[in-house]
């Protein structure tokens, strides 16, 4: 019994730094950057691990073989992708525009099964609560969601800045510098998600389903079902996104 303790535990400790080494080799990317396919990469891994630990019985280079042939195999594809971007699409995917302009793209969330829920929620995340006030939202290979506000162009990147710091323009700018609106009064509520009515926001407002129907018609919206999203900000100015829009 101690001899299979002991036994047990050299081998969780050698399969421990066994695993932690390929994944050093691999790359410090984080968790939340990984692509697809070195996720995959990394849950074989560790799944190969706990096969070596859990039987006793098999040798312990059934385990360092597939785990060193997973590291070449991940390594030998990032070398080709630094090298083709064809590839690197292939392995990684392309990054998927989901707003442009404060448009959301429909076809585009269908085509990532990526719903309204997600989108706002990583929108909250990142301190923007209308959808009007994005230029752009660019769902990343690793699922994260970047995200680039309206208001950024007003005051332009610091390279623009580095490169115009000289100029009168950019003194009157530093002296005077535009300050970013207000948005937080209240986090604007939705109205209308996949062509149907969230009543219970409608209540919060005080408003009817007649009055969205009047709002939604005096521009230019005959029904409901046309609409993929709306929702309406503390000034009360609707935010309309259609389904044919994309």
């Amino acid at each position: 019994m101690t001899d299979h303790l002991i036994s047990l535990v050299l081998r969780t400790v050698l399969m421990y730094f066994s695993a932690f080494a390929v994944m050093r080799i691999m790359g410090k990317r984080e968790i939340g950057e990984l692509s697809i396919f070195d996720l995959v990469i990394s849950v074989m891994i560790a799944e190969i691990a706990v096969f070596a630990i859990e039987d006793m019985q098999r040798p312990l280079y059934d385990g360092f073989v597939p785990m060193l042939t997973l590291l070449f195999i991940q390594i030998a594809i990032a070398m080709i992708s630094l090298r083709s971007r064809r590839i690197r699409f292939l392995f990684d995917g392309k990054p998927s525009v989901i707003i442009e302009d404060g448009r959301i793209n429909r076809q585009e969330m269908k085509r990532q099964r990526y719903n309204l829920d997600d989108l706002l929620m990583h929108l909250r995340a990142n301190n923007i609560d209308n959808v009007a006030d994005v230029e752009f939202a660019v769902l990343e290979t690793s699922g994260q969601l970047s995200v680039m506000p309206k208001n950024l162009r007003e005051f332009g990147s610091d390279s623009d800045c580095q490169r115009n710091k000289d100029s009168e323009a950019w003194e009157d700018k530093k002296r005077n510098p535009v300050l970013p609106k207000i948005r937080y009064e209240e986090i604007p509520l939705s109205l209308i998600m996949d062509g149907k009515v969230q009543s219970e926001n409608l209540d919060k407002i005080g408003k009817t389903r007649f009055w969205l129907k009047n709002q939604i018609q005096a521009r230019g919206v005959k029904d409901f079902k046309e609409v993929f999203f709306c929702s309406i900000n503390h000034q009360g100015k609707l935010y309309i996104n259609l389904l044919n829009k994309y």
